[in-house]
């Protein structure tokens, strides 16, 4: 009888990460890969990135409309209650062996909750990690409610016991993002700089900065002085602008306002090819995703990793950790684009996750037995 395992993703970062994953799962005997697509995928403001879901050629089960304009901390728990709407209906129609999960975001909750409630299993990647902001206590209430926990460190997997989690139910898998990321980006310079559109022969600074909710009302001033700071530096920037959460439209805000150094570029999306070739060419990157704290060690990209939405996660020595203010952040950018490259050493994994998590979901018990979950405390 065929498995099915249904992947729950709302953004371009969560399925460009688990892209690989899920067409090596898909290529196991036994086992068939579906997708719900929710949140940013269908909004044409941040690129329509379902059409790239679809061009996976993984099948895509349904699509869970939501509100991408509002960006509001009101909004976006309103959005987790019509995905937990939408989540609900299509699992309870379709009964799925599983449902897969990445993450911290309220989509992926949304998505537990229903799952939990409906009698299916539940698989979280990426949980029994530390991060500060709205995104720890989201991250770790999708643990409680999941059968299964593949995790990218050995830290992750025994925070996770901590937290009462049985031991036999956590793997550790490493980073599914990893997958494929160095020979992703491995393109000759002049190619590279040419397909992302940078001057070429210059050095230039990616940046990618995302609001924190619950600083939302400091968005604005947070990025003038990111900005500020990338003014005193003088190399090109090429800005990936926010996802939608509260803060990011004071974040495009402010943006409009300013003048990035000669040669910058703005851009709503980058694939993952061409993030994959920003993240390996940048002569340094700059901001707080957790791109810059999991995937970009992988090429040993300077990294300078600013504020709080990734301050407490493990990291390696490429990354360094700058408060807010214009001054500090020209300092921090300095000091790395000083030291250059750092050894391509990445503590989030060894670029394989795929095998092993493909093979874990076509032989882990599902069965409904999983769901009468205690504390092993």
């Amino acid at each position: 009888m065929t498995r099915r395992i249904v992947y729950l993703t709302g953004t371009r970062a969560d399925f460009g990460l688990m892209e690989a994953t899920l067409r090596q799962t898909a290529a196991t005997p036994g086992v068939q890969v579906q997708v719900i697509a929710t949140g940013m995928h269908l909004s044409a403001v941040h690129g329509r990135t379902i059409d790239e879901v679809r061009a996976s050629g993984l099948d895509v089960l349904a699509e869970i409309p939501l509100d991408m304009d509002t960006r509001t901390g009101s909004s976006m728990s309103l959005g987790i209650a019509e995905c937990l709407r939408g989540v609900t209906e299509v699992l309870d129609r379709e009964r799925p062996d599983a449902l897969l999960l990445l993450g911290d975001r309220g989509e992926m909750l949304a998505g537990a909750i229903a799952a939990l409630h409906v009698g299916i299993p539940c698989v979280h990647v990426h949980g029994g990690e530390r991060s500060g902001t709205v995104d720890e206590p989201v991250r770790h209430a999708i643990s409680k409610l999941a059968s299964y926990h593949f995790v990218a460190t050995e830290d992750a997997r025994r925070r996770l016991e901590r937290m009462g989690e049985d031991e036999s139910r956590i793997f550790v898998t490493g980073a599914p993002g990893l997958d494929g990321l160095r020979e992703l980006g491995d393109l000759p310079r002049a190619e590279a700089l040419a397909e992302i559109g940078m001057p070429p022969g210059s050095q230039f600074v990616l940046a990618v900065f995302h609001p924190v909710v619950q600083q939302a009302r400091e968005a604005a001033r947070q990025t003038r002085e990111l900005a500020d700071g990338l003014k005193q530096v003088g190399l090109p920037v090429l800005w990936l602008e926010p996802n939608a959460d509260a803060g990011s439209r004071e974040i495009l805000q402010a943006l409009d306002g300013i003048e990035l150094p000669a040669g910058s570029r703005r851009v709503t999306h980058l694939g993952r090819r061409h993030f994959a070739v920003a993240m390996n060419h940048c002569a340094a990157m700059i901001g707080n995703s957790s791109a810059g704290i999991i995937e970009a060690a992988t090429f040993g990209t300077p990294v300078v990793n600013v504020g709080a939405r990734q301050q407490l996660r493990e990291h390696g020595p490429n990354v360094m950790d700058a408060n807010d203010g214009s001054h500090t952040l020209a300092a921090a950018l300095r000091a790395q684009l000083g030291h250059g490259k750092w050894p391509c050493e990445n503590s989030w994994g060894d670029g394989r996750s795929a095998a092993r998590i493909a093979n874990l979901l076509a032989t882990l018990p599902l069965h409904p037995r999983l769901l009468e979950k205690t504390n092993t405390y």
